[in-house]
C-alpha cells in the first residue's frame, strides 16, 4: 500500500514524503517537547483530516498524533517486509476434515502484519494461516471473501448473498462453515441463516470478535479457533453463533443462532442465550454438547435454500411519546409488515390501535414481541392484549425482537400469500418458538453454565 492511497494527505502526506516515510518504518515524532517512537500505520479512510497520523508505540496499542507545521518527523528504522510461506507447501493431512470460512469484514476478519504492526483484512486461506496459524491443525481451510463491509452496513439482501455462499460450499463438500462477522448485527444475520438454510446437513457457525487481533486481549484466535472446531466436530447441522462464555480466555459457548443476543458493549461474552440456553461448551478440541440440537449431523440430507427476505418490515418500538401516525406512514410507503416491539406481555398504547387496524385491514401483517427479552407473549392477560389480538396482531411467543423480524422478512418472502404468511409466522421453524418457558431459563441464560 502506497501512502497515496492509504488515509493521509495534506499536512501529513508532505511530512512523510518528504523524509521518504513509508508504512512498517519505525519513526520519532516530536511536537514541542514531546517525543513520540512507533511504527507508522495505515489510517482510516473516514474523513478528511489532514493533520493526524497513527502509530503503533512499543506496548502494541496505537496512537494518534495531531502535526503542525512545526512537527518534527524522522525515520529512526526502516521496516522490513514480511515473508510468508505459502499454503500450498504446507503438509496437508487427508484425515483432517474440511472446513469453510467465509470472511463477511468485522474485527474478528482482520490480520495482523506484525512487521509493520497494520491491522489489513484477512482475504485469503494464507491470510488465516499467517493469523492464526494453529487452524492447519484442525482442518483443512478453504476460505473466501464474499465481501467486506462494516455489521452495520448488512442488509437483507446481504443475507441472501452469505446464504447461497454457505450453500455452495456445502455442495463442494465442506464439513462445516464458518462465517466470520462483525459483532453488532451478527444476530441478526444468524436468525436470518437458520430460516434460510433448511434441511442443513452440517453445522453453520457465526463467529466475531470483541476485540481487534491488534489488542493484546483479541479473542479473534480462541474463537476463530473454537469455530473451526465446533464446525467439523459437532454432531448437529444447525446454525450457531460461537463466542467467549466468560471474560477469560478459558471457554466459548455455542448458541443457536435464533435464540442468542449481544448483551453487552464491549465483553468479551456479550453474547448470550435469550429464553435458551448454549448448546455447546467449546475449548481447544474438545466439544462438549449441552443441549441436544434441532438437527444431527447426515452428509446424505439434502439442503433446502429459501434465502430471499422482504425489505420492506419494520421494527417500531412502543414508548410514551409515540403516535400512531407512525404506523399510517408504513401503511402509506407501502409496507408489507410490522412488527411491534410492545412492553410487558405485549401491549401497545389504546391510541395505536385504530391505525393498527387500518393497517391489517390494508393487507399488512402486524406481529408483537416484548421489549422485555425473557419471557414469552402473553396478550390474553390484560384488556389491551385481547383487543390488538381481536383486530388481528400475531403474538411473537417467546420470540425476541430481532428474530421475529428478520423472521417476518423471512415468511413474507417466502409465502404464496397472506394466510400462509401468517401460519408459517406462527410455527416453530428453528428453535426459535418454544411452547414452554420456564423462569430458570433467565437465571441460567445470564449466568451460563
Amino acid at each position: 500500500m502506497s501512502l497515496d492511497d492509504s488515509g493521509y494527505s495534506g499536512l501529513v502526506l508532505d511530512k512523510l514524503s518528504t523524509s521518504n516515510i513509508k508504512f512498517g518504518d519505525t519513526i520519532l515524532v516530536k511536537i514541542n517537547e514531546e517525543e513520540y517512537i512507533g511504527v507508522l500505520m495505515p489510517r482510516s479512510q473516514v474523513g478528511s483530516d489532514q493533520f493526524h497520523l497513527v502509530l503503533k508505540l512499543e506496548s502494541g496499542y496505537n496512537i494518534g498524533i495531531k502535526l503542525n507545521q512545526d512537527t518534527q518527523v524522522r525515520k529512526i528504522k526502516t521496516g522490513k517486509k514480511k515473508q510468508t510461506v505459502s499454503t500450498e507447501k504446507r503438509p496437508v493431512t487427508k484425515d483432517l476434515p474440511i472446513a469453510s470460512i467465509l470472511s463477511t469484514g468485522g474485527t474478528i476478519a482482520s490480520k495482523v502484519d506484525y512487521q509493520t504492526g497494520a491491522v489489513n483484512p484477512a482475504l485469503s486461506a494464507q491470510d488465516l494461516y499467517d493469523t492464526v496459524p494453529e487452524l492447519g491443525n484442525y482442518a483443512i481451510v478453504r476460505a473466501k471473501v464474499i465481501m467486506s463491509i462494516l455489521s452495520e452496513n448488512i442488509r437483507p439482501n446481504d443475507w441472501t448473498k452469505i446464504a447461497r455462499s454457505v450453500a455452495a460450499e456445502i455442495k463442494a463438500g465442506s464439513d462445516g462453515v464458518v462465517i466470520a462477522h462483525g459483532t453488532d448485527t451478527l444476530g441478526f444475520t444468524a436468525a436470518a441463516l437458520s430460516f434460510a438454510l433448511q434441511d442443513l446437513p452440517v453445522p453453520v457457525v457465526l463467529v466475531g470478535s470483541q476485540r481487534s487481533s491488534d489488542r493484546p486481549s483479541s479473542d479473534a484466535a480462541m474463537n476463530l479457533i473454537g469455530a473451526i472446531n465446533l464446525a467439523t466436530r459437532a454432531d448437529a447441522a444447525d446454525v450457531f453463533v460461537l463466542m467467549h462464555a466468560e471474560t477469560s480466555d478459558s471457554y466459548l459457548h455455542a448458541h443457536l443462532g435464533t435464540r442468542t443476543r449481544k448483551l453487552h458493549t464491549s465483553r468479551r461474552d456479550a453474547f448470550q442465550s435469550v429464553n435458551s440456553y448454549p448448546f455447546y461448551r467449546v475449548s481447544g478440541e474438545n466439544v462438549l454438547e449441552l443441549c441436544s440440537p434441532l438437527r444431527r449431523r447426515n452428509t446424505e440430507r439434502k439442503l433446502n435454500l429459501k434465502p430471499k427476505f422482504e425489505e420492506k418490515v419494520a421494527l417500531v418500538k412502543t414508548n410514551p411519546s409515540i403516535e400512531a401516525s407512525l404506523i399510517d406512514l408504513f401503511v402509506e410507503i407501502g409496507y408489507k409488515g410490522i412488527l411491534i416491539e410492545g412492553t410487558g406481555l405485549g401491549h401497545a398504547p389504546d391510541r395505536l390501535q385504530p391505525s393498527i387496524k387500518k393497517a391489517i385491514d390494508a393487507g399488512i401483517i402486524i406481529a408483537m414481541s416484548s421489549q422485555c427479552l425473557f419471557g414469552r407473549i402473553n396478550m390474553n392477560v390484560y384488556r389491551s392484549g385481547v383487543e390488538l389480538l381481536d383486530i388481528g396482531v400475531i403474538p411473537c411467543e417467546d420470540m425476541f425482537p430481532e428474530t421475529a423480524l428478520v423472521k417476518l422478512m423471512w415468511v413474507l418472502a417466502n409465502s404464496k400469500d397472506q394466510d400462509s404468511a401468517k401460519h408459517l409466522f406462527s410455527k416453530p421453524l428453528a428453535g426459535e418458538i418454544d411452547m414452554r418457558s420456564e423462569e430458570s431459563e433467565y437465571v441460567k441464560s445470564l449466568g451460563g453454565h
